[in-house]
């Protein structure tokens, strides 16, 4: 069982996040929204409430860190792809896409949401 469930992400400016989220999720495979009044949930395949979930609220007082949220892509075109993606959607691209020396197999990019919260990209090549 992958022991991942979810993410509550809390965003300073909810108006200027969502548009960002709301093209990287689906990108990323949480293709289901389910939102209420102060959450913003956009869930993966699977039955809930087992389905991994990404969850977004505002909080006007948060103030982002070097907490990092990490994805894996399932090719070095993901990567890529993804970043443009990133870019074009109002996120900033904080480092590559590139191979790291974190490993020779490493193929990554760092970015930031519009908030300034931080997420990773990665392949592994092999």
């Amino acid at each position: 069982m992958n022991k991942f469930s979810h993410i509550d992400l809390r965003v300073n400016h909810l108006e200027r996040a969502l548009p960002f989220y709301e093209q990287l999720l689906p990108a990323l495979g949480f293709t289901r929204t389910f939102h209420s009044a102060n959450w913003r949930v956009f869930a993966a395949d699977g039955e809930l409430p087992s389905a991994a979930y990404f969850a977004i609220t505002e909080d006007p007082k948060h103030q982002p860190n070097q907490n990092l949220v990490g994805f894996w892509a399932n090719d070095r075109e993901e990567v890529d792809r993804i970043a443009a993606l990133v870019q074009s959607a109002g996120g900033s691209i904080t480092s590559g896409p590139e191979q790291l020396p974190i490993s020779p197999t490493y193929y990554a990019v760092y970015f930031e949401d519009p908030c300034g919260n931080k997420y990773e990209l990665v392949h592994r090549l092999n």
